[in-house]
């Protein structure tokens, strides 16, 4: 599998994710800059961490409109896999490819930490060979991370397994005291009806190294290799 790494003025995780892709899966990877539009045949895009444009305006709200959106937009709606971490999850929600939005946390502070992180169902590729009965540690880092919808879309994400992952306890269970900032029904991250566009905040990319001492994260990437 190919996958496409965009470049944002101000991502700071595209070299990670390309290190990851490159060294620890031993996949090809493009890197794609945002003033382009020719995605080089991928077949996977990923929009990685960072802070797009300084942030400005909201996450993400300038970066849905740098020149290659456009085409990572119809990659997605020919039903080919888009992946958006953190701030990639910010655009997405800005572009439209996902439901939802991404405000501030609810402490008003940026925060930097591990959390436990639950899969929601099996239902997509990046959670089918996933563990739904155990917690992965994954890091997070940012300050504009609390997932919100309106009570309509929530039911509408519940009933289509399109939630694919929650924040829990040690135990495995969603509940406030593991909300890190505020997101409703604690979820970090969720798919279009389509199951090829995933967003969510947390970072396995970070968590994907033996050298870092955790790889908990490398378990997403494998589920996306054997079933995208």
């Amino acid at each position: 599998m190919t996958f496409g790494v965009v470049t944002f003025p101000g991502s700071n995780c595209d070299e990670d994710m390309v290190y990851v892709l490159e060294n620890i899966l031993n996949q090809k990877v493009e890197r794609l800059w945002h003033k382009d539009t020719d995605l080089k045949g991928v077949d996977f895009v990923v929009l990685p961490g960072g802070f797009s444009y300084g942030d400005y305006l909201r996450s993400g709200a300038i970066a849905k409109l740098s020149p290659i959106m456009g085409s990572v937009i119809e990659h997605a709606k020919a039903g080919k896999y888009v992946l958006g971490i953190c701030n990639g999850f910010q655009i997405l929600t800005e572009s439209g490819l996902l439901d939802g939005a991404l405000l501030h946390n609810d402490q008003q502070k940026f925060i930097c930490k591990n959390v436990n992180l639950k899969p929601a169902s099996n239902e997509s590729g990046i959670t089918k060979d996933l563990d739904i009965s155990k917690s992965y540690k994954i890091p997070i880092a940012h300050g504009e991370g609390r997932f919100y919808a309106d009570d309509a879309t929530i039911k509408r994400l519940i009933d289509n397994n399109q939630v694919l992952f929650q924040y829990v306890d040690e135990n495995g269970i969603a509940s406030a005291e593991a909300n890190p900032n505020g997101s409703v029904n604690n979820i970090a991250g969720i798919c279009n009806e389509g199951r090829n566009v995933f967003g969510m905040m947390p970072h396995p990319e970070r968590a994907a190294d033996k050298d870092l001492a955790n790889e908990d994260g490398r378990a997403f990437f494998e589920s996306i290799l054997k079933n995208c």
